[in-house]
C-alpha cells in the first residue's frame, strides 16, 4: 500500500487485479464498482461490475465482494455466452433453471482449480441463501426450483452439501428431481468441462422434469456479434451495402466501453441485477425495429386494422459514425459548437445546478449521538463541561440513490431542421456530460426514415399489387449517437451528424419509442428513464396514404399507454412547438427551441426528486 493511499481504493485495485488473474484476462477487461449491488458480467464480456465496499468494510462486505468477484471471473473464463444463448430454452421456467445450472457449472470449475476461489464461492453461496431467506421460505414453492436444482447440481459436481439455510429446500426437491432426472444428474460431472454437452444434458433433464417439451426449441437468437450496446456489430461493408452505398466509415466503433473523462470518479455506475443472472437471458437483448415479436402486437394480431410494418427487411439500426465520413463528422461538430456557443453557457449553468442536486443525493451523511460507532470528537467538550455526560459516537451512512440510466430519444424528422435540431444536439451533449459526472449512464438515440414518401418497403408493396391496408410503408432508420456504456468523449462528435443535410426525413414515433424502450429494458440499472424530444405528430406520407388517417397516431398512443401503465420505464416528453401533453401523462410543451436545454434539466431534476416507479409494476417485454 503506497503512503496515503485510500484503503477503499487499495481494495478496489487489488480486487481488480485478482479478477483479471482468475478470468485469465488482461487490461482490456474493465472492472467497475457500484454501491449495494451484486456482481454482474457485461453482455460484451469486456466489463465486470462488483459491489462497492463501504469505507469501513465489514467482514460480510468483504466476503460478498470476493465471492462476487470470483463468480464473475470464472463466468468469463469458462463460459461462452453465444453458445449459452443458442441453447437457452424458450420457456421462462426452464430458462431460469438452465441459467442457474450454467452458473453453478462455471463456479464448480473454478472451485476445482483454485482453493481460494472455492472458499470464496462457498461463502457467496451461504450469503445468497441467507439473503434470499431460504431458511424461512415455503420450500414447496415452484419459484424456488432453480435454486434447488442449482444446489443439487453443485452437490453432485463438488460433493459439497448445501448450506444449512437451504437444507430444507434441497431435501424437499431432492427425491422429485432424482426420480425424474436422476440419470442426467449422474452424468453431469462427466460433461461439466464441455459447455455444449452440459447444455444438451440439461435439456434432457428439463424435459424429464416436464419443464421443457421435446418439440420446444431454444429462444430465437441472432448470432451476429453484438457491441457493448447490444446492437449488431456489422462490418462497415455490410452496413454500407444495407444503405445502398450511402454510408461511409472509418471502421471505428463507438460502442466500446472506454475510460471516460470522469471515469476515476464514476467507477460503479453500472446496474443492479441479482448475481445468479450475471448474464441476462436471451429474452433481454435489445430489440431493434426488425424484431416484431412483442406481446403488445400479438394481442392485436386478429385486428385487420392493427398496426404492423409491411416488411422489416429494409429497416436499420446504425451507429452514427457509419452514416458519415470522419472528416465531415468533425466539421459538423465544429459547426454545431460555433452555432450554439452563446447558448452553451446558459445550459451549462443549468447542468451544474442539476449536477449539484444529484451529487447531493449521493453524498454520504453522518448519524450523531449514537451509543456505539466512531467517537465523535466534536462533542467531547460536553464531557469536559459535565464529566458524567456519556461519550457520543457517530456512524457514516449511505443515502439510497438508485442506479439510473437515462435514454434521450430525439426526433430526427425534417420539421426539426435548423434551430430545433441544433439545440437538441447541444442540450443532449451537455446533459450526457453532466449525468456522466454523477454516475448516471446516458444513451442518445435518434429516429427517422431512410427515404421520403416511402422507400424500398413501398416499392415492394407496389410490386406485390398494392394490398389494402398494408401497414407501415417506409424504411426505418434508428440511429445510436451514444450508447449507454460509451463515454461522452468518444460519442461527442457523433452529435454533429444531426446537422447533416439530407439526414432528417419522416418520423414514425411509435416504433421508435418501442425500440428505445426495449433497449432500456435490456439494461441492468435499477431505474430507467426515457425522455422523448419531438416537434410534431408522427408523419409518413406513404403509410398514411394507404392506411386510415390516424394510423400512426393511434399506434403511438397505444405504445405510450402500454409503457405508462405496464412498464418500469419512466416516460417523459418535451414537445417543441407541439402539444405532446395530449399523448403523454408526464410532458411539457415549449414554444421556443432555446428553452429546450433548461426544460430538459428541469424535467430530469423533477424525476430524480420523485420516488421511482413501484417495483410491482410489470417488467414484461413487448
Amino acid at each position: 500500500m503506497s503512503q496515503g493511499e485510500d484503503p477503499q481504493e487499495l481494495l478496489k485495485r487489488v480486487t481488480s487485479a485478482a479478477v483479471r488473474a482468475v478470468a485469465n484476462a488482461g487490461e482490456e477487461l474493465t472492472v467497475n464498482f457500484a454501491p449495494q449491488q451484486e456482481a454482474l458480467v457485461g453482455n460484451s464480456g469486456r466489463t465486470i461490475r462488483l459491489p462497492l465496499p463501504s469505507r469501513q468494510v465489514t467482514r460480510e462486505e468483504l466476503n460478498r465482494l470476493r465471492g462476487g468477484a470470483d463468480a464473475a471471473a470464472v463466468r468469463l473464463r469458462f463460459h461462452d455466452e453465444k453458445a449459452h444463448r443458442q441453447r437457452m430454452p424458450a420457456s421462462q421456467e426452464a430458462a431460469a433453471v438452465f441459467e442457474r445450472a450454467e452458473q453453478v457449472r462455471v463456479e464448480c470449475l473454478g472451485a476445482q482449480r483454485m482453493l481460494g476461489v472455492a472458499h470464496n464461492l462457498d461463502l457467496l453461496t451461504q450469503n445468497r441463501c441467507r439473503v434470499k431467506g431460504l431458511d424461512e421460505a415455503d420450500v414447496s414453492d415452484p419459484a424456488l426450483l432453480p435454486e434447488a436444482v442449482g444446489l443439487l447440481i453443485r452437490e453432485r459436481l463438488l460433493g459439497t452439501p448445501p448450506p444449512a439455510e437451504a437444507l430444507a429446500l434441497v431435501n424437499q426437491w431432492r427425491a422429485s428431481v432424482h426420480d425424474k432426472a436422476g440419470a442426467q444428474m449422474r452424468r453431469l460431472e462427466s460433461v461439466m468441462h464441455d459447455q455444449s454437452a452440459f447444455a444438451d444434458l440439461l435439456s434432457e433433464l428439463l424435459t424429464n422434469m416436464d419443464l421443457l417439451d421435446e418439440s420446444e426449441g431454444a429462444l430465437d437468437y441472432d448470432d451476429t456479434p453484438q457491441d457493448e450496446d447490444g446492437e449488431r456489430d456489422e462490418s462497415p461493408e455490410e452496413t454500407q451495402e444495407a444503405q445502398g452505398g450511402e454510408m461511409q466509415s472509418d471502421g471505428s466503433m463507438s460502442g466500446d466501453t472506454g475510460d471516460g473523462e470522469m471515469d476515476g470518479d464514476m467507477e460503479g455506475a453500472m446496474a443492479g441485477m441479482e448475481e445468479e443472472a450475471m448474464s441476462s437471458p436471451g429474452g433481454e437483448e435489445p430489440a431493434g425495429p426488425t424484431r416484431w415479436n412483442n406481446r403488445f402486437d400479438d394481442d392485436r394480431s386478429g385486428d385487420p386494422n392493427a398496426y404492423r410494418p409491411y416488411t422489416t427487411k429494409f429497416d436499420e439500426v446504425v451507429e452514427a459514425e457509419f452514416l458519415c465520413e470522419p472528416e465531415e463528422l468533425n466539421r459538423l461538430r465544429a459547426q454545431l459548437d460555433q452555432q450554439l456557443s452563446h447558448l452553451q453557457g446558459v445550459v451549462s449553468r443549468l447542468a451544474n445546478r442539476l449536477q449539484r442536486r444529484l451529487m447531493a443525493k449521493q453524498t454520504r451523511s453522518w448519524e450523531f449521538d449514537l451509543e456505539e460507532g466512531l467517537l465523535d470528537a466534536g462533542r467531547l467538550s460536553r464531557v469536559v463541561v459535565d464529566p458524567v455526560h456519556p461519550l457520543s459516537f457517530k456512524r457514516e451512512s449511505d443515502t439510497d440513490f438508485r442506479d439510473t440510466v437515462v435514454s434521450l430519444l430525439i426526433d430526427n424528422s425534417g420539421s426539426m431542421r435548423g434551430r430545433p435540431i441544433s439545440v437538441a444536439a447541444m442540450s443532449a451533449d451537455i446533459l450526457a456530460r453532466t449525468l456522466e459526472r454523477c454516475g448516471v449512464k446516458v444513451e442518445i438515440l435518434g429516429f427517422t426514415t431512410r427515404a421520403w414518401k416511402g422507400g424500398s418497403s413501398r416499392e415492394q408493396w407496389v410490386a406485390d399489387g398494392k394490398r389494402k391496408n398494408p401497414g407501415r410503408l417506409n424504411d426505418l432508420r434508428h440511429i445510436v449517437y451514444k450508447g449507454a456504456d460509451s463515454p461522452w468523449r468518444r460519442a461527442r462528435r457523433n452529435l454533429g451528424l444531426m446537422l447533416r443535410e439530407g439526414l432528417l426525413k419522416e418520423n414514425i414515433d411509435g416504433e421508435a419509442l418501442m425500440w428505445a424502450h426495449n433497449r432500456l429494458l435490456a439494461r441492468t440499472e435499477q431505474r430507467r428513464i426515457l425522455m422523448v424530444i419531438s416537434d410534431g405528430a408522427p408523419v409518413d406520407d406513404a403509410t398514411l396514404s394507404a392506411n386510415p388517417g390516424n394510423y400512426l397516431e393511434r399506434h403511438l398512443r397505444d405504445v405510450i399507454a402500454w409503457i405508462e401503465s405496464r412498464s418500469t420505464v419512466e416516460l417523459t416528453a418535451i414537445g417543441i412547438g407541439h402539444d405532446v401533453t395530449r399523448y403523454y401523462q408526464r410532458a411539457v410543451t415549449i414554444v421556443d427551441a432555446e428553452e429546450l436545454g433548461g426544460t430538459m434539466m428541469a424535467k430530469l431534476a423533477e424525476l430524480f426528486d420523485e420516488d421511482p416507479l413501484p417495483q410491482g409494476r410489470s417488467r414484461g417485454r413487448w
